[in-house]
């Protein structure tokens, strides 16, 4: 099973898109902004990993690679 949430690598502008299946949620800048698009997916974010590959897919590097 794959995530729906994914987070695609980072772009020359330091950011990283988010997606929910052929959806996409923004821009993020940062994991703030990460939580808070899943938050608005529905996702519950109070007990979230991020490291859960159930949850979200990181592409192009984990939560903490932005440039």
């Amino acid at each position: 099973m794959s995530a729906r949430i994914v987070v695609h690598p980072p772009t020359p502008a330091g950011c990283r898109w988010v997606t929910d299946g052929a959806v996409t949620l923004g821009r993020a800048y940062g994991i703030v902004d990460v939580i808070e698009f899943l938050r608005r997916a529905g996702v519950d974010t109070e007990n979230l990993r991020l490291d859960d590959p159930h949850v979200i897919e990181w592409l192009g590097g984990g939560p903490g690679v932005w440039s």
